[in-house]
């Protein structure tokens, strides 16, 4: 642990430890930095950085988490759990931090929980975090994309079969209602599950009770259900795809996740993390991103979420050719005027289809602005030939917070 009071002095303390020791990550205790600094400092590459003003408990967390990359011999008794997922709960955004607290209190109840948001913003790690954290954490944590599966096998899955129940079933299988007994089942994109078997699940949160197909003899399980949607289900119960009683069943306790571009200041820890974990699996040693690098990531939209950025990094990882990631290496989807605009919500009206493309070059032209003038909003609105105060409701329309465009070459 090195502390910064003295940015130049740390680099090069940082660049010595990595030279002297390359496979033991380096944590590094700050003030709140500027984002300038913050990118002289991620450039030399520590495996994680921590503010001083940060609890006790984060900064064990932050330390545990760089204790579990060291190699080590085997230990006397092998851990009841996972390795901790806290670490994985990546983030300091406010909105963020107010869904991480509610985990040790949505992993104290009995009661189904539904995680909501976008493809990409980490329902499946939340979900994880509250069962492990839960009573139920040495029980069996099993998990099942409803949208990956036939609709017609769906109960199957859920709940087994006896042998001859249909076609093909030339044996007995129990469902993976019975493989969760005692512990967590976690349903994810829910509203792919048809009907039919939105029915018996329904009977089985209510009950505690399913039969398998092709049975008749009622069974019983102890069993906690998390399920997660990136769908409007209100909607969907509107629409009537999905059942309304089960909707209020499985919305007992809620979780809505943000999107990354509303979390911005979080993407360089999010890459500092994915980066020391494709430097494992890819077998690299590259150290931290270049200036250049943070600033093409905190400017991009991200509408893929934290999913995206993993893949982002791993890929630059693969490709990079020298010894950090520079911003040639950062590879984005969608970053033309009007790359924002989704062919697929085609037929949709001559105004709305405007709209949407107007709203997508503007928001385009406002980051590009912010790109040259290094987050400068007067120059910024100068250059746009607009008064600072309505370049700055622009801005405010959009989300866009120019702070992640300063201090970065």
């Amino acid at each position: 642990m090195t502390d910064v009071a003295h940015l130049a002095a740390c680099c090069a303390s940082l660049c010595s430890l990595r030279a002297a020791w390359p496979g033991v990550p380096t944590v590094v205790l700050a003030q709140d930095l500027p984002e300038e600094l913050l990118a002289r400092l991620l450039a030399c590459a520590p495996f994680d950085f921590c503010q001083l003003s940060g609890s006790d408990a984060e900064i064990r967390l932050r330390l545990r988490r760089a204790l579990g990359l060291l190699p080590c011999v085997e230990p006397a008794i092998e851990p009841a759990l996972p390795a901790d997922l806290s670490s994985r709960l990546i983030g300091r955004a406010p909105g963020f931090l107010r869904i991480v607290r509610r985990v040790p209190v949505l992993a104290g109840s009995t009661a189904s929980v539904l995680l909501l948001g976008e493809t990409g913003t980490g329902k499946e790690v939340f979900a994880q975090a509250i069962h492990y954290s839960s009573p139920r954490a040495r029980g069996p944590w099993v998990a099942i994309n409803c949208a990956a599966i036939p609709s017609e096998l769906v109960e199957s899955e859920l709940f087994g079969h006896t042998r001859g129940a249909y076609t093909n079933a030339v044996a007995a299988r129990e469902g993976l209602v019975q493989e969760a007994e005692c512990g967590t089942l976690f349903l994810d994109e829910i509203d792919a599950t048809p009907l039919a078997a939105q029915a018996k699940l329904l009977r089985f949160l209510q009950e505690k009770e399913y039969r398998m197909v092709g049975c008749s003899q009622r069974r019983t399980a102890d069993v906690r259900v998390i399920a997660a949607s990136n769908r409007d289900l209100r909607r969907a119960t509107a629409a009537g795809t999905f059942r309304q009683d089960l909707f209020f069943r499985l919305n007992v306790l809620n979780l809505t996740l943000p999107p990354l571009r509303e979390r911005r200041e979080d993407v360089p820890a999010l890459a500092m993390h994915f980066l020391a974990q494709a430097n494992r699996e890819c077998g690299r040693c590259l150290g931290g991103l270049t200036p250049g690098a943070l600033h093409r990531l905190l400017a991009h939209d991200w509408p893929g979420n934290v999913r995206e950025l993993k893949h982002v990094i791993q890929r630059a990882v693969l490709l990079a050719q020298g010894s950090t990631l520079q911003a040639a290496d950062i590879e984005l989807d969608g970053e033309a005027p009007g790359a924002a605009f989704d062919d697929r919500v085609v037929p949709i009206s001559f105004h709305e289809a405007k709209a949407r493309a107007v709203e997508a070059f503007e928001r385009h032209y406002l980051e590009q602005l912010l790109v040259q003038s290094h987050g400068n909003i007067t120059q910024a609105a100068r250059a746009a030939a607009k008064n600072r105060r309505a370049f700055f409701e622009l801005l405010r329309r959009h989300g866009i917070d120019a702070a992640h465009f300063r201090n970065l070459n």
